[in-house]
């Protein structure tokens, strides 16, 4: 059985959410410093990339309301597959300046779709 898209909108929030509990003490340089913790964090933005993927083909209409959303899967696959070519710094930006606008954004798209 398919999962409903809003399952896939909460796989995204719960992962933006363990991202910023797990870097919410750290400094861009501590965050480089840590290879337990920029693993975690990769392997968060990895499951967020993958259930926008799984949105992008099974509800266009959502995955169309999703800023930036194909740039967040093009995220996901750098981090899979050219995993040598993943800057800190990049990373680092994408948790401070991108990963709350979607965390955001995704929950108002879940509260559209389960407005109870």
């Amino acid at each position: 059985m398919q999962r409903d898209p809003s399952a896939y909108l909460n796989d995204i929030i719960e992962a933006a959410a363990a991202i910023e509990e797990a870097t919410v003490v750290l400094n861009s340089e501590t965050y480089g410093q840590s290879r337990l913790i920029r693993s975690a964090v990769e392997r968060e933005f990895i499951i967020i990339g993958e259930a926008l993927k799984v949105i992008s083909r099974r509800s266009p209409a959502l995955f169309a309301s999703i800023p930036e959303g194909r740039q967040i899967i093009d995220f996901r696959n750098l981090l899979t597959h050219e995993y040598l070519n993943v800057s800190d710094r990049l990373v680092w930006g994408a948790i401070q300046v991108d990963l709350p606008s979607l965390k955001d954004h995704c929950r108002a798209l879940l509260q559209e779709l389960n407005p109870s």
